[in-house]
């Protein structure tokens, strides 16, 4: 949709509802049992909210309630401050049953990192406890119409003991849930800030104008800024992340890894039940049920050997970031967990795309019926990879592994 007076927007007034006090989690195991009693009931009804882009607010609702939002805060604010490798699998959890329910929270951690390494700690106890208490964070970063995803045409102005900020966002997966818009805009010196804008916040507008053909229920449409008040204690200098090596690109990249393993294992998992269930053999097979035809045999034995590589690289950039993250984060420390989280991008992307389209040549022509929505995988996966690309991948490792050569430092590497 490209009309934004026919799009669903959000009143000013509109804040998304804080059912229960939020539960606080207190280990890795705890956080991986809500994240599987959340896929358990996400995965339901998650090819008819596809079907009809019906937003998952009530297993938003769940994933807040159950203390999956605060499973990264660290012990010294009350958080359970779960390892990389457990964040990494809660994320490939939910997105197996609906990958667009685990993307709307990605900019959330995302966020929490980043705050971890530039907020003072006034900000941090309040942000952090706020999420604690059930606060969900939604981004506002990347624009339209620029020349690439770095630049900003959003301003921050000094005005009385506080600030104002104009601008207008897309992309802002996570905002139309959320109760705080992190916004990215440009200070009156030239420098990025992130300004945290409370929902209702006049000024502020929502818009559910997101009309991709994949993820169609993460909301990440339109934010609108008119001159919205923002409090000054809420400014945070994200600028000096970039004063020293650190893992933000890293620990964001992981999450989006693992939401891409997560797709592939939904894809795999719908593959193989419609095998057994409803595909019928090919002629020349000579045998009773399609799981038998030695062809597919082995086409859903190659499948499942490249996701198990995914997911074991994936496995190992959260144990490199477990690592890197124990001690004063250096340029070589930073760089090593990059690339490790960049191989495993490179074999969660090939195998989502690969996963979801296989699944229609082994089920046949009937996975292509609109009432099972087998499409949803491939259009998922097609989408959500085009994050950043896949090809700039190879090209990290290779000149890191080649030349010595340390990846750039932003949130896309």
């Amino acid at each position: 949709m490209s009309n934004l007076a026919d799009a669903n927007v959000q009143s000013d007034l509109d804040v998304p509802p804080l059912l229960l006090p939020a539960h606080v989690l207190r280990n890795d195991a705890q956080a991986l049992e809500a994240a599987r009693e959340l896929a358990q009931v996400a995965r339901v009804q998650a090819a008819r909210r596809d079907q009809q882009r019906k937003l998952p607010w009530a297993e938003i609702e769940q994933f807040t309630r159950s203390g999956l939002g605060s499973i990264a805060i660290g012990k010294a604010f009350g958080g359970p401050d779960v390892s990389f490798v457990t964040l990494a699998e809660v994320f490939a959890i939910i997105s197996a049953a609906d990958p667009a329910l685990g993307q709307i929270p990605q900019n959330h951690f995302g966020i929490l990192n980043l705050l971890q390494h530039t907020a003072n700690e006034r900000q941090k106890t309040q942000l952090f406890q706020s999420v604690l208490d059930g606060w969900r964070i939604g981004n506002a970063g990347p624009e339209r119409g620029t020349k690439n995803t770095l630049e900003l045409k959003a301003r921050i102005t000094a005005d009385g003991d506080g600030y104002v900020i104009s601008g207008q966002k897309f992309y802002s997966t996570g905002a139309l849930f959320a109760h705080w818009i992190a916004v990215k805009a440009l200070n009156d010196d030239g420098k990025q800030v992130i300004a945290f804008i409370r929902r209702g916040t006049p000024g502020l507008r929502i818009v559910d104008d997101w009309s991709g053909f994949g993820q169609r229920t993460t909301a990440s449409g339109t934010v609108l800024l008119n001159n919205v008040r923002v409090d000054a204690d809420l400014v945070v200098e994200n600028w000096r992340i970039n004063d020293s090596p650190n893992i933000q690109g890293a620990v964001s990249q992981l999450i989006q890894a693992a939401i891409d393993a997560g797709i592939a294992r939904g894809a795999i998992d719908d593959a193989i039940s419609f095998v057994r269930e409803r595909a019928r053999p090919w002629i020349d097979a000579n045998v009773e049920r399609a799981s038998d035809d030695l062809y597919v045999i082995a086409d859903i034995g190659k499948l499942k050997i490249e996701l198990h590589a995914a997911e074991a690289l994936l496995r190992k950039a959260g144990q490199v970031l477990d690592q890197v993250s124990a001690a004063p984060v250096t340029a070589e420390s930073a760089a090593r967990a990059s690339i490790a989280v960049a191989e495993a991008k490179v074999l969660t992307t090939e195998i989502s795309l690969l996963a979801s389209e296989k699944l229609f040549e082994l089920a046949g022509s009937r996975a292509t019926l609109a009432e099972f929505n087998l499409d949803r995988h491939w259009r998922n996966a097609r989408v959500h990879t085009l994050h950043d690309p896949v090809r700039w991948k190879y090209h990290a490792v290779g000149t890191y592994h080649l030349n010595g050569t340390f990846p750039a430092r932003h949130s896309w590497i």
